[in-house]
């Protein structure tokens, strides 16, 4: 039994095999075999090492010609590894003696071989080498068994050095329960999508591809950051009570508070939203009590196509989301290009610094027919329902105007052709960068509404990659310059007359609900939606002049560390039963 400490993102509980997400995206799907079969898996094995070792070297032969041969001495090096006899002998006698098939016992003997390497300081850079075989035999053995991660065939938990947009996007949510990465922080793509998911994460774990192998026993234990590696029986019956423990909380609480608003024993009202990357996501939301969608995130409309969405789609996609909805409000973020978020089809641009350059907005303006095509397409769908706009990533009230100046040019044109539209369509800005938080009072008189994108604001604010887990312990929530920006924004928002909500990832750490309920803030958009129940025995729990006290207390405080232990002990106190 292996444990591993890593960052809790999405909570929860999984249990089930490993689904090894290395450069070819594939799993063994099969890891044991009869004895009177452990002669053919030999034979097999045999052929793939053959066959390895032979383009291996003629590999070697190609490179010399093109980069010398100081580079092809890589690639003999690689083919002497496979005709090592420590190598074989331990491939073959996992077969034989344990009735691995080959490709198992391959990966099993190189996850053998890659600790001993790691341990050793001359053989330590050799461990991209062993990957590089590995991955080389698998592609032989493997063949047409091979199973990728948007074609599973049974339940597993994905464990991969880190996961793109992209790669998420195509996940299939019936089949993956879980997900561990070595990478990764709080707000990074894992943690954002898994949440909307509901699906249990940990990430930040360093070197978990390195300690698991495909077919591999694991629990993931989402609520405290926890992995565990082949668990013991005991282990496992421990954590399979605690799962069917915390899912009966989580029944008793849903049953209890679905259909309750969200409001204090002193009247005050906090609206509660989910955040979804697809129509699909709805349904969960509205059975866990959510009254809308506070962050529709468009982009995973780009993610898994290999051209741009057209407004036909684009339209739809709405019109699915507003069928499903009725009446209740939905908020559709424009799309979030750029950075780390690249469809297909994007052109690419190289940049120093992706997350200050060319992105979200700014990546409009620079493509102005995906802007107008989405624009087009949500103004047709406002027909229809309680449909509202907003624009990311806003720095300065003339982006705002520029960005408002696009969508009222459509608006003219769809009166000059009499296309239906709501012509009362509210329009907000997402407050996450401090330019943005300091200016409020300005863009405040520009727009109707403010959603406070806390995972870019405390990015920024900070100056801590959110996707970095070597600095993700400086990834802050509860640091008072954080707050105060929340709170300046609320002013302003106050003060304009204009309702705010909070569509980041902070919205749905419940230790944090009722310090944002004493900053003011008049919605929270959550994801995953099974918080909600716990949001609102919270709120339901708690008088707003005590949540502001205590945001009063927070706010003013000099260490984020005591803030957080004070958050977590009234946390405690209003939910002495969490879900796990």
């Amino acid at each position: 039994m292996d444990l591993r400490q890593g960052l809790p993102v999405s909570p929860g509980i999984a249990i089930g095999q490993v689904f090894l997400l290395e450069a070819e995206g594939v799993r063994i799907p099969e890891h044991f075999i009869t004895p009177e079969e452990a002669e053919r898996e030999v034979q097999r094995l045999e052929k793939a090492l053959q066959e390895a070792a032979q383009e291996l070297k003629e590999l070697a032969v190609e490179v010399e010609s093109k980069a010398g041969p100081k580079i092809a001495e890589i690639f003999v090096a690689h083919a002497g590894m496979l005709g090592d006899e420590s190598f074989r002998q331990e491939f073959t006698d996992r077969i034989s003696q344990k009735h691995y098939t080959a490709e198992f016992a391959v990966a099993r003997s190189l996850r053998h071989w890659r600790k001993l390497f790691q341990g050793d300081a001359f053989l330590a850079p050799r461990v991209a080498d062993l990957d590089d075989l590995e991955r080389r035999l698998l592609r032989r053995l493997l063949g047409q068994k091979r199973e990728e991660l948007s074609s599973l065939q049974q339940e597993v938990i994905v464990v991969a050095h880190d996961l793109s947009p992209s790669q998420i996007a195509t996940v299939d949510t019936e089949r993956v329960k879980a997900f561990a990465t070595d990478g990764g922080g709080p707000t990074s793509h894992t943690a954002i999508i898994a949440s909307a998911m509901g699906l249990p994460a940990v990430v930040g774990l360093g070197t978990i591809t390195n300690e698991a192998s495909g077919g591999d026993m694991m629990i993931v234990d989402g609520s405290h950051g926890l992995v565990i590696i082949e668990p013991d029986e005991d282990t496992l019956e421990r954590y399979r009570a605690r799962r069917s423990k915390g899912a009966e909380s989580g029944k008793v609480l849903l049953r209890e508070f679905k259909d309750l608003p969200a409001e204090t024993p002193d009247g005050r009202h906090l609206e509660l939203l989910a955040n979804i990357e697809s129509p699909k996501d709805i349904p969960r939301a509205l059975e866990h009590g959510a009254e809308g969608i506070g962050l529709y995130r468009t982009e995973f409309l780009f993610l898994t196509r290999e051209s741009p969405p057209t407004e036909h789609e684009h339209f739809e996609a709405y019109m699915e989301a507003v069928r499903k909805l009725g009446d209740r409000p939905i908020i559709i973020r424009t799309l979030d290009l750029g950075a780390d978020k690249f469809s297909p089809d994007t052109r690419v641009v190289r940049e120093r610094n992706p997350f200050l350059g060319l992105r979200s907005l700014r990546y409009c303006f620079s493509h102005p027919e995906l802007l107008k095509a989405q624009l087009r397409a949500i103004l047709r769908a406002s027909a229809y329902g309680n449909v509202k706009v907003m624009f990311p990533l806003i720095s300065s009230v003339d982006e705002l105007q520029r960005a408002k100046r696009m969508l009222e040019e459509i608006c003219a044109e769809f009166d000059r052709k009499g296309e239906e539209y709501d012509r009362d369509m509210e329009v907000g800005a997402m407050i996450e960068v401090p330019s943005a938080a300091v200016c409020a009072d300005s863009l405040a008189r520009q727009c109707d509404f403010f959603s406070i994108g806390t995972n870019d604001l405390i990015q920024y604010s900070l100056a801590v990659d959110r996707a970095n887990e070597h600095v993700a312990h400086l990834y802050r929530p509860e640091h008072p310059a954080v707050l105060r920006l929340i709170k300046m924004t609320v002013e302003a928002a106050n003060k304009a007359g204009i309702p705010v909500g909070l569509c980041g990832e902070m919205a749905s750490v419940v230790a944090y609900s009722a310090l944002l309920l004493g900053l003011g803030v008049d919605s929270l958009s959550v994801a995953p939606p099974q918080v909600l129940p716990e949001i609102k025995k919270i709120v339901r729990s708690v008088s707003f002049a005590d949540a502001k006290r205590l945001a009063d207390e927070v706010l003013h405080a000099d260490d984020p560390a005591t803030s957080l232990k004070r958050l977590e002990e009234m946390n405690e106190r209003l939910l002495p039963e969490p879900i796990a």
